[in-house]
This record gives C-alpha cells, sequence and structure tokens, in this order.
C-alpha cells in the first residue's frame, strides 16, 4: 500500500512553503515564529566543551537536543549550518597540563576525540563545524582590536577587558543590571575599571602557552573565543544560538554584548537555552524557582557525583558500554530541552525498559513482514511525508498520530511529548497486529500486512527526526559488531530449537533454551514468533 503525498497544511508569516514552528527566544521571554534572517538557511551555534577532561553525561544534554533540533529544522525544509566550538586553550587546560606534565595541545586532543567518540555513539552527526579556539588566534585578535577602537574595550599592562558601561543593553539578556554584574576576580580584578568589565585578552604568565599579540604575548579570554568563531562562519548575525541555563551569564552575555557592539548589530535572533542536568532522587522537578537555581549551578557541579562517575571512574565512555548510547540519547529527549533532567540509575533504567517495548515490536514486525524496520526507506521531508490515509482504519489513526507529533515538534522542539505520542502509535500497531491475528508466516501481499507496513514507515520516518532507531540496537556491555554477532547466534539457536519442536525432539529444543538462560537470554514464545532479551 502507498502513501500518497499532499501538500502541507500549515504554514507561517514569512514563508508560505513552510510550517509555523514556533521558538522560546530567552532573550525576549517569549515564544515566538521561527523565522530565519536568510531563509531557507539558518545558522546555529552552540557552545561546545573545554578539552580539559573525558566527558560525562552532562555534557551531551546540549548536542543531543541541538543535533535534534537541526534533525527536524532540515526535515521541515531548513539548510541547516551547524556549528559547535572546541575551547582547546582555557585556565583549567594549562593547570590541567601542569599537573600532567604534558603539552597542553596533548590534553586538548585527547579530550577532543572522547568528546567526539561520544557524541558518535550517541547518534550526535548532525555538526558540520567544530573550530578550535586556538585555529583562530588571528581572527581573536582583529576582533578585540576592533573593539579597543570603537571604545568598548582598553588595554592595562597586556590585559584587554571589555568596558560593560559602554553597552547600553549589557544584561538584557541575563536580565541583570550593571550594578549587580561580577566579572572575574583574581591578580587582573585591581586592573579593571567596573566590577563587571570582563577579559577579553589575557596577558601570559611565566610558562604558559601564548601568542604574540598587539598587547604583549598572553591568550584570548573564553567569551571573545566564541564571538569570533560564530561571526568567522555563520556571519554577523545569525539565527539561533544554544546553550545551557549556566552559560545565560556571563558566558552568552557577553558574547552578546561584545558582537553587538563591534558590528553594531544584534549576534543572534534567537537565544535558546537547555536546562541542565541533576543528580538526585526520582522524581518530577520543574517550575521558576528550579530553573532559577540550575541557571547558577555549573555543568560540572551538576554533573558532580553519580552523573560523572556512574557505573565507572573514567568518563561518559563507561556509562555507554553499560548503557548503550541509544538509551541515553532516548533519555535525555523524554522531557522538554528546557526543563530541568533528573539523572540517577532509576531513571536511565526506566528509559532502557521503554525502549525495549519498542525494540520487541520491531522483532514483532519483521517476523511479520519479513522486513527490517531498520532497512525501510523513509521521507526525508514532512512534505514527502505527507499523506492521505483514505479509507483504512490503521492509517487514519496512524496520519493523526503523525499530526500530533508534528504539532508537538512545532511547539519549540518538545521532544518529550513527541515521544509520548511515538508511544502512542506502538499501542496502536501493537492492537492492530493482535486484532488482525498477524503472525510469522502471514502472507505479505494481503491488506492488513500492507497496512501494517505503511503505518510502521510513518512511525520510522518520525523516529529519525528524533534520531532513534536508524540502526539495530546496540546490547549493553559490548560494542556494536558484537552486538550484531550476539543477535545473529542467538537467532541461528531460535530458528535450530523451531526445527527440533516442529520434529517434536523436545529435549533439543528444551536444552536450547535452558543453555541461552544459563547465558543470561531468556527466549520469549509468544504466538507471532520467537523474540529474545537478556535475562541478567
Amino acid at each position: 500500500m502507498s502513501l500518497t503525498a499532499t501538500a502541507p497544511a500549515v504554514v507561517d508569516g514569512s514563508d508560505q512553503s513552510r510550517p509555523a514552528i514556533r521558538v522560546y527566544n530567552t532573550l525576549s521571554k517569549t515564544k515566538e515564529p521561527f523565522a530565519p534572517l536568510r531563509p531557507p538557511r539558518v545558522g546555529m551555534y552552540l557552545c561546545g566543551p573545554t578539552v580539559y577532561a573525558e566527558s560525562h553525561i552532562g555534557h551531551m544534554v546540549g548536542p543531543v537536543i541541538f543535533d535534534t533540533i537541526k534533525r527536524f529544522l532540515t526535515y521541515s525544509g531548513y539548510e541547516v549550518t551547524w556549528v559547535v566550538n572546541i575551547t582547546d586553550v582555557d585556565d583549567k587546560l594549562i593547570n590541567k597540563s601542569q599537573e600532567r606534565g604534558i603539552p597542553m595541545s596533548q590534553i586538548a586532543v585527547e579530550m577532543t576525540a572522547d568528546y567526539l567518540s561520544n557524541l558518535k555513539e550517541l547518534g550526535v552527526n548532525q555538526i558540520d563545524h567544530l573550530p578550535r579556539a586556538t585555529d583562530h588566534i588571528d581572527q581573536i585578535i582583529r576582533f578585540i582590536e576592533s573593539l579597543e577602537e570603537k571604545g568598548f574595550a582598553y588595554a592595562i599592562d597586556g590585559d584587554v577587558f571589555f568596558d560593560v558601561t559602554k553597552d547600553p543593553g549589557y544584561g538584557q539578556l541575563s536580565n541583570r543590571s550593571v550594578d549587580a554584574q561580577q566579572g572575574e576576580g583574581g591578580g587582573a580584578a585591581a586592573k579593571k575599571r567596573n566590577p563587571g568589565d570582563f577579559a577579553l585578552w589575557k596577558s601570559a604568565r611565566p610558562g604558559e602557552v601564548s601568542w604574540e599579540s598587539p598587547w604583549g604575548h598572553g591568550r584570548p579570554g573564553w567569551h571573545i573565543e566564541c564571538s569570533a568563531m560564530s561571526h568567522e562562519i555563520l556571519g554577523e548575525t545569525f539565527d539561533i544560538h544554544g546553550g545551557g541555563l549556566d552559560l545565560m551569564f556571563p558566558h552568552h552575555e557577553n558574547e552578546r554584548a561584545q558582537s553587538a557592539c563591534r558590528h553594531d548589530a544584534p549576534m543572534v535572533k534567537y537565544w535558546m537555552h537547555n536546562g541542565l542536568m541533576r543528580a538526585g532522587e526520582k522524581g518530577k522537578v520543574g517550575g521558576r524557582n528550579d530553573r532559577e537555581d540550575a541557571a547558577s549551578e555549573s555543568v560540572e557541579e551538576a554533573a558532580s557525583g553519580k552523573i560523572s562517575r556512574s557505573k565507572g571512574a573514567g568518563g561518559l565512555a563507561d556509562l555507554i558500554r553499560s548503557q548503550t548510547g541509544e538509551r541515553i540519547r532516548f533519555f535525555l529527549l523524554r522531557t522538554h530541552y528546557r526543563s530541568t533532567i533528573i539523572y540517577n540509575e532509576e531513571t536511565l533504567a526506566e528509559a532502557g525498559t521503554s525502549l525495549e517495548a519498542f525494540y520487541r515490536f520491531f522483532d514483532r514486525f519483521a517476523e511479520i513482514s519479513g522486513q527490517s524496520f531498520y532497512q525501510l526507506e523513509t521521507p526525508r521531508t514532512r512534505i514527502a511525508g505527507s499523506f492521505d490515509p483514505g479509507q483504512d482504519a490503521l492509517l487514519t489513526e496512524i496520519h493523526g498520530i503523525r499530526e500530533k507529533f508534528l504539532t508537538a515538534m512545532d511547539d519549540d522542539f518538545n521532544s518529550g511529548a513527541a515521544i509520548s505520542v511515538l508511544f502512542d502509535s506502538l499501542r496502536t500497531l501493537n492492537r492492530f497486529i493482535d486484532s488482525e491475528k498477524l503472525a510469522a508466516g502471514a502472507d505479505v501481499q494481503s491488506a492488513p500486512v500492507q497496512s501494517l507496513v505503511a503505518a510502521t514507515i510513518v512511525i520510522a520516518e518520525l523516529s529519525r527526526v528524533l534520531g532513534l532507531f536508524a540502526k539495530p540496537p546496540v546490547a549493553s556491555g559490548g560494542d556494536e559488531a558484537s552486538a550484531e554477532l550476539l543477535d545473529g547466534v542467538v537467532r541461528l539457536l531460535i530458528d535450530l530449537r523451531k526445527e527440533a519442536r516442529e520434529r517434536k525432539d523436545y529435549a533439543t529444543g528444551d536444552a536450547i533454551r535452558d543453555r541461552l538462560s544459563a547465558l543470561g537470554i531468556a527466549l520469549l514464545d509468544k504466538k507471532e514468533g520467537t523474540s529474545w532479551e537478556r535475562s541478567s
């Protein structure tokens, strides 16, 4: 059964061919219609890591969220350029270099490799540019020179500071007055004209890595790096700047100020801030006060304890090996991106249990249709995926589910609500299979099976928008290759057991089941066939 494409039903005010997506803008504190500056092109920047230590799960929140946002925008017809910076020069890197007795660049290379490896495991593969601060020193110096020439920056004894009193818009993003600002402390604090002024260039101390500049040997401040790199790749004003709530002040406030003052134009149209992750007891966390508390808590603080050490004393790689990347991605997308994420072993286990329901359906679908869910060809855009369900009852219900999914994602990229809709589809499909009594050996050309295939294609389409279920699941505790090998061996034994039982050789069939059970693998005999899962 084929799906007939139809024109989209919703449009926005700026482009009559695109859907009415709404985005919460931290700057305006309201949801606004998404209308990019140069449609269909969209420029998006996410503050990446300071690569001085191994990644933990808290570092993955932003990348997973904005990877999903790019997927959805692309699916909705936009051409997105996504930039994630790498901070590879910083006080933390310098301190770690001195602690380990190796060059700062070596630490940065090691930790960047760890970060990228973890992104890959979580399915974050939509990033277009990963600029490093040390590759943009010339652009950073020119940026600071321009601010100094325009009177927004001043140099004292090799340090250069931004004068926050010269920017009339300073504090708009974080909703703080100039009197409430607090800049960097340390030895440079005594040089500043105002307490809230922040460093653009830091003079080098003995033994530190440094670069030649008009102000002497030194290195860039943290905030200026992102302004220079985003300008280099995305231009003076771009569409979306993302990051955690903890970065709103001072990092994003300072980025906004120095970029706007240099270019006499807004840096960003939509400021998007994701909620932070907290290690805590199981339970719902939300509301204004929780978000305010999270905004004052750093990612490193929020990720301490269980988050950085759970399932192994190493970094995130250990957690991925024990839990799988897809389970972690699913866990991070279950809540709206602006909400706080409560992390503990119980909440992560719940995500794994939920995923098993999908995996069981995919096995059931394969047994009935003879097709792999993971190999289904799906529409690449929401226009191409639109269809007329006609008189087919199942497709009519799935059509409504698809509309609910799109409505959820159009409303400020609400992945939590979208995932709830996927669970609705799962119940619908399983109920249809039961009502039609479909099982292994069904006529794949029959109308019910064809309806099931057409409906499942829609679910695959929506799942891939979220970056889920693109390939068979990886078993916990092993890599993808070993997981595929294990699945193949177990399915071979399932077939041998089936053949033995058909010969009425029940002793052999029972022996296969018992030996697998002893190895921690449970066989699930159902009317539509036999599947398997880990029992320990």
